[in-house]
């Protein structure tokens, strides 16, 4: 009997302390604050990409009281967007979180993710914002997740469209011939330029400031925000405004800083997220309208592309090229344009 007795308290201690453990796991997990590091290349001012980090930091902790903390390394102090992509899917020792530009994960071979940036994709910002409501818009979010690349999407931005600026005068597209443009090496953009008569150079964006201005490039592309808060102006003083591809936006975050945090973190983090991605949709236009107002200021010769069927004609090689592999995927985003009229 005291045998029998030793045991059942033997087994209630035993069972005790594993509800214990348990218990100490789980709140361990939750004891905060966590700080999450948060990678962008771009200055936090006069940049919808800036916005929205700021938006993220803001939103992610007020939710969670302070039980996370966003720590915002801008001006790519960590360095590019290639290095940092290429970060978290080490692991993210790093950085946790970044905002990328989605045409740099088609070389991860995320083919879904890449149709956002290919040229004339999207017919203007409604058309955009449609498809960043649907069902495939979070599907796409998960692509990288879902081919093991441990990294996965938060939410959507875009930093209006990206066009052209040159050190020379430009009008229209006969003028892009021999140009040599200073691009990111992503394929999909050298094959453009190609397209456009133009060749493609090979400069980072930390020296292409200096690059324009010592003649190295004729001209670069960048949403207009990052060509006034870069002050590109200076050196590069003609924009064309051809809006030849959206700068489409993911917020991101490594799967090994994901798996870290509770459902209750994970929760504020999307708050976060889709709170950021509203105020990116709210803010676009009003940046854009303030830094073409800054531009014609400065002095900036402005043409804008009315007709682009031209530009698309050109580019339609690219634009095949690039759809093939996710050919029903890439009708149904132009499909969506219908949805806005």
């Amino acid at each position: 009997m005291k045998n029998r007795i030793a045991a059942i308290v033997q087994a209630c201690l035993l069972t005790g302390l594993i509800v214990c453990m348990t218990v100490s796991v789980s709140a361990g997990k939750s004891l905060g604050p966590v700080t999450l590091t948060y990678a962008e290349v771009n200055t936090l001012e006069g940049t919808i990409s800036g916005e929205m980090a700021k938006a993220f930091k803001e939103k992610a902790e007020e939710v969670s009281g302070g039980m996370l903390k966003i720590d915002i390394q801008a001006g790519a102090v960590l360095g590019s967007e290639e290095q940092i992509l290429d970060n978290l899917l080490g692991g993210g020792n790093i950085t946790d979180i970044t905002r990328v530009s989605v045409f740099a994960l088609k070389q991860y071979g995320c083919d879904k993710s890449s149709l956002l940036g290919i040229p004339y994709t999207f017919e203007d910002e409604d058309h955009f914002w449609t498809f960043a409501d649907s069902d495939l818009a979070d599907e796409i979010l998960m692509e990288p997740h879902d081919k093991g690349l441990l990294m996965r999407g938060l939410c959507y931005g875009e930093e209006g469209f990206r066009n052209f600026f040159f050190k020379d005068d430009v009008n229209g597209i006969e003028d892009m011939k021999n140009k040599k443009l200073r691009v990111t090496s992503d394929p999909v953009m050298t094959s453009m330029v190609d397209d456009l008569g133009a060749s493609a150079a090979n400069v980072s964006f930390q020296e292409l400031y200096s690059a324009l201005s010592t003649g190295v490039v004729d001209g670069a592309e960048q949403p207009t925000a990052n060509y006034q808060s870069n002050a590109f102006y200076e050196v590069a003083p003609n924009l064309m405004l051809d809006g030849h591809m959206l700068g489409v936006m993911q917020i991101m975050i490594s799967d090994y800083s994901w798996d870290k945090l509770n459902e209750e973190q994970q929760g504020w983090l999307m708050e976060a997220a889709d709170y950021a991605s509203d105020v990116c949709r709210e803010k676009v236009d009003e940046i854009e309208e303030e830094n073409i107002a800054k531009l014609k200021e400065k002095g900036v010769k402005i043409v804008k592309v009315e007709d682009k069927s031209e530009w698309l004609d050109a580019c339609k090689d690219t634009i095949d090229a690039n759809a093939k592999n996710e050919y029903e995927t890439y009708q149904k985003i132009l499909a969506m344009k219908d949805k806005t009229e």
